[in-house]
């Protein structure tokens, strides 16, 4: 081996345990700030992020410029995996059944996570986000609704919008009592779906019980302490 090569094979040496050191710490960060926003929100910071990742807030910078570039390739994530719930949902031999679970498990992320409820509603950091989540999101879902209508289980007149918003609204329900009864969008999910049915000789069994004054006068208590995003 000559002296270039052998040189060459010491500097390939050294750059792979780093760039797999760079990539632990990248997949660290990504990790502690999905746990950080999704508590605490857009409004935390990259040094929240790295203390939550036990590292040095230069690490972050490295990894990820700024803020945006950190929560652009989460929220990408996140979009991602709700793409491939609905796809998977539209594998359902059940056509209901495959809209019923994607909606189960999108309003159930959406309640668990106040950065994905920011990223989604806020458009906090641009409108490519927005025009991501739409282009990403609006071809599954509009299988989803079509393979339920034409089962004969979906009413007629409901829109793949429709389903974005429905989301949102549950979502925005569980946010408001999360305190008191972090399940009951469970409740309101299961009284929209009745609704959603061309036709029904019953209706579905609510899944739990309705809120007590007790309960509704603690949720809004609750609610009306909440600060709004920092600024």
């Amino acid at each position: 081996m000559t002296a270039n090569a052998e040189a060459a094979a010491r500097d390939g040496a050294a750059e792979r345990p780093l760039r797999r050191d760079a990539e632990r710490n990248r997949q660290r960060i990504l990790a502690a700030a999905a746990e950080v926003f999704s508590e605490c929100g857009l409004d935390a910071t990259l040094d929240e992020v790295a203390r939550a990742a036990g590292v040095g807030v230069g690490t972050v910078y490295r990894r990820f410029p700024d803020k945006e570039s950190l929560v652009q390739e989460l929220f990408r994530d996140r979009i991602d995996g709700l793409v491939a719930v609905a796809e998977h949902s539209c594998t359902a031999a059940d056509p209901w059944q495959g809209l019923v679970s994607y909606l189960e498990f999108a309003v159930s992320a959406m309640a668990a996570d106040l950065g994905l409820r920011q990223m989604m509603t806020f458009a906090t950091y641009g409108r490519d986000h927005v025009c991501y989540a739409r282009e990403r999101m609006r071809p599954v879902i509009s299988r989803l609704v079509q393979r339920a209508q034409a089962s004969g289980d979906l009413r007629d007149d409901l829109e793949p919008t429709d389903v974005k918003l429905i989301v949102f609204m549950l979502a925005s329900v569980a946010e408001y009592a999360a305190t008191v009864r972090p399940d009951i969008w469970r409740r309101y999910l299961a009284l929209l779906l009745d609704g959603l049915r061309p036709s029904r000789e019953t209706a579905a069994e609510l899944p739990v019980p309705a809120p007590d004054p007790l309960e509704i006068e603690a949720v809004m208590r609750a609610h009306g302490h909440r600060s709004g995003p920092r600024r």
